[in-house]
């Protein structure tokens, strides 16, 4: 649920809205300024109705710090004595609307909800541009590592070729956002891009999915089909898990390859297609080969050009990149604020070794963003089934006072993890951690405001 802070002096105001608000926000009440900020500080809230006459202090005054303290928080300012100047004034110290005592429910649940879809609108809109901005990535395909830099420059030559592609790789490792990256950045991009999944389709109906079928060709074929091949014309066809496709299917697959041309069910007359066919699979289709169940044929006709994605075990370099692109990607999605992981969790991110690949990492990060309530994602927000398990491989990289310094992530990083890890060991208190640090409280706010909120 949305946290909202109701910052109001007044009890009955604070108890009516929050008993009204309760089941739609986890509710957060403050009677005093330094109450409020100090919650503000502590809880991820993400909507405040704020009162302008705070006792002794001043709703407009108080604004801009809770601002500073959480940029994206809506602020919907109240108060029983509105005019023009004070509603222009809250305006322009960053409030999204304003509301006049007595409150009308209804206008308020409103109000909170439209803040809130605007928010969310906000936190998108800054993934898409940090991803337009993206350096470090090609067609959507995060890494910079050299394994990875090597398979950007061989797609950059292959795309606008209409040879034959074999994909192979680990599951997860990302074979077709490679293939989707071949047709959309070549020359076939305004054409189809068709993807079928060789081992999740019986026989039967994949041989129908593929060539397509005329009327009355068996049961229940009342009309035409129009398979895959046919409608993909000009484009290319994604065959993945290649390695699953029955033998007699690969036999008329061949004769695809060969002679450009497919025959629906029920029809004696070919149809020419242009088509270019990538194919994919996690096996050994030599060994395929060798034990019968793969066609050699086929497999020199597929693996014209190989493509290998690496796993991801073998780009460790790419971690930060991919943890801090799935956390923007989840929390956009989800509609929260980006959080960093806390040192422990990076350390552990860093020690496994990722047997699902990518696809796993993704998994883990996008549990522990649907689960983090805190300013900060830690080892009780991963799931359970990671952190019982104990890492398979040592970590490149250098321990500093208790902080994973993984190898080839860049010195503001390293500042960064080492910034946020003696914070919580400072449990939250930015005082000590300043002093600790040997900055000033402002410097340190100023970085946190960097490392956190900017994000």
């Amino acid at each position: 649920m949305p946290n909202l802070l109701i910052l109001d002096d007044e009890p009955a105001i604070c108890s009516s809205l929050s008993f009204a608000l309760e089941d739609e926000y986890t509710v957060w009440t403050a009677k005093e300024a330094e109450a409020g900020l100090e919650l503000v500080r502590r809880e991820p809230i993400d909507c405040i109705l704020l009162d302008l006459n705070l006792g002794h202090a001043n709703g407009l005054e108080l604004l801009p710090q809770l601002k500073e303290i959480r940029p994206e928080a809506i602020v919907i300012m109240m108060t029983a004595y509105g005019t023009i100047e004070s509603s222009v004034a809250a305006m322009k110290a960053g409030a999204y609307h304003y509301l006049t005592k007595p409150l009308h429910l209804d206008e308020v649940k409103l109000l909170l909800r439209k803040a809130l879809e605007f928010q969310q609108l906000h936190r998108q809109v800054k993934v898409l541009s940090a991803a337009v901005k993206q350096q470090q990535s090609y067609a959507g395909i995060i890494g910079k590592s050299q394994p990875m830099l090597k398979l950007f420059q061989l797609i950059e030559k292959v795309k606008d070729i209409p040879s034959n592609i074999l994909i192979t790789g680990e599951s997860g490792t990302g074979k077709e956002l490679v293939a989707r990256a071949i047709h959309f950045e070549g020359n076939r991009s305004q054409a189809p891009f068709s993807v079928i999944n060789c081992a999740a389709i019986p026989e039967s109906l994949l041989e129908s999915e593929l060539f397509g079928y005329e009327k009355g060709t068996f049961t229940g074929a009342f009309q035409r089909k129009i398979g895959l091949f046919e409608r993909s014309h000009g484009g290319t066809v994604f065959l993945d898990e290649i390695g699953e496709m029955p033998l007699g299917l690969q036999a008329k697959l061949l004769r695809v390859i060969q002679e450009r041309v497919v025959t629906p069910l029920g029809s004696y007359e070919s149809k020419v297609v242009d088509i270019r066919i990538i194919a994919a699979t996690n096996r050994n289709l030599q060994e395929e080969v060798a034990k019968g169940t793969f066609r050699e044929d086929l497999y020199y006709r597929l693996n014209v050009i190989p493509v290998h994605t690496p796993a991801l075990r073998e780009r460790l370099e790419d971690l930060p990149l991919l943890i801090d692109h799935f956390l923007m990607l989840y929390a956009a999605n989800m509609g929260k604020e980006k959080k960093p992981c806390s040192p422990n969790v990076q350390k552990l991110l860093y020690k496994y070794e990722y047997p699902g690949n990518v696809r796993e990492l993704a998994n883990v990060l996008e549990y522990a963003v649907a689960l983090s309530q805190g300013d900060v994602i830690v080892l009780e927000d991963l799931p359970p089934a990671l952190t019982k398990r104990q890492p398979s491989s040592k970590p490149s990289g250098a321990e500093v006072e208790g902080v994973f310094i993984p190898s080839g992530i860049s010195l503001e990083e390293a500042e960064r993890r080492i910034i946020l890890h003696t914070l919580e060991q400072n449990g939250g208190h930015r005082k000590k951690t300043a002093d600790q640090l040997g900055i000033s409280e402002r410097g340190l706010r100023q970085k946190l405001k960097q490392y956190l909120e900017a994000e």
